[in-house]
């Protein structure tokens, strides 16, 4: 008989002995999220957490899981991917925070077509530096290379995150009429209405290296500025007590994030006067005819995260928020009725 050539994985397109490099460059990475409850490193079929170990006695968990959308478009064009993992556990840890949870761990999904090591590795450091940055553990996630599923050069990320905390102690809470509303600014367009985005820079005949003209840098730097983490500020607003709920700004904007805290028969009334609109959505609606309206039922527009707090714990909340390195606006109050009303103009 005549020896066939055997056909490897490799050959087909799947470098294992690459995805085995990646584990071993990024361990020091997620080794400098360890934090207390963490069990193990990476390299194992799953993670393992001590609640007790991370202060616990009777605890509720909390996850989430979240992508970055078409910003990554813009980070795969530019070849910039330093900071799009911030982005990806901010869209995990930042909601989280909302039901009054610590965040704890987080795994990431990394997909490509053909791994590049140095690559990867950098959008590995940037997720670590997210968790870093909110006390929060990379635990694990998973590589996985699909030739023939990605064109050249394209990846994709996913993120999921679980936190914790005690019975009882969940949010929404005791939401009320007459609750003062303020407003944390965000960072930039966060992670949100990017397909909108490039349809925008698009039509302006833009490309990304040209230098932005809502702010520093070229397009693609300014637009790829990381989504702002409220994890630390939050919790301390929370454990100073009188925050009764938190939203995340994020699709659908105040007009459709905001309602999602209030229980039946409470809204909104929101003062458009109270914050400037940062350049870059000015920007955008001007160079697109953006409505009002739809402004702010696509972007943040300015504020990426709202407490919903008791009216006599407004000021010292403002206080503890601002100490946190929070820029903090008080946008209104919550009414009787159904949904977010606006008064005043930001265009």
């Amino acid at each position: 008989m005549t020896a066939k050539n055997g056909l490897t994985y490799a050959q087909a397109g799947v470098d294992i002995d690459a995805g085995n490099a990646l584990v071993e460059r990024i361990k020091p990475a997620a080794k400098r999220t360890a934090r207390p409850g963490t069990m193990a490193g990476l390299g194992g079929f799953g993670a393992l957490f001590d609640l007790k170990a991370a202060g616990y006695s009777d605890p509720i968990l909390v996850a989430a899981t979240d992508g970055v959308g078409t910003k990554l478009r813009i980070a795969i064009d530019t070849g910039n991917v330093a900071t799009i993992g911030i982005d990806l556990v901010a869209m995990c840890v930042n909601d989280l925070v909302c039901q009054g949870a610590e965040p704890l761990l987080f795994l990431d999904y990394f997909a490509t077509g053909k791994l590049d090591v140095a690559q990867a590795a950098a959008i590995i450091a940037g997720i670590a530096d997210g968790c870093a940055a909110t006390g929060c553990a990379l635990v694990g996630g998973e590589t996985a290379e699909m030739p023939g599923m990605y064109h050249a050069g394209d990846f994709d990320l996913a993120g999921f995150a679980v936190g914790a905390m005690e019975r009882g102690t969940d949010l929404p809470r005791g939401v009320t009429e007459g609750d003062v509303l303020l407003g944390l600014t965000s960072s930039g367009v966060h992670s949100n209405g990017y397909s909108l985005v490039r349809k925008v820079v698009e039509l302006a005949g833009l490309a990304w290296s040209d230098p932005a003209p809502f702010g520093a840098g070229t397009v693609g730097e300014a637009l790829l500025t990381p989504t702002r983490l409220y994890v630390k500020p939050a919790l301390a607003a929370i454990r100073a007590g009188g925050v009764h709920g938190l939203a995340h700004i994020t699709g659908g904007g105040l007009t459709e994030n905001l309602p999602r805290v209030f229980p039946d028969g409470l809204g909104a009334t929101i003062d458009l006067g109270s914050w400037t609109l940062p350049p870059v959505f000015r920007w955008l609606a001007e160079t697109a005819g953006i409505a009002q309206p739809e402004l702010l039922k696509t972007f943040n527009a300015g504020i990426g995260m709202v407490a919903v707090v008791a009216a006599d714990r407004a000021e010292a909340l403002a206080a503890v928020l601002a100490a946190e390195g929070e820029t903090v606006v008080r946008l209104g109050t919550v009414t009787a009725g159904e949904g977010v009303a606006y008064t005043g103009r930001l265009l």
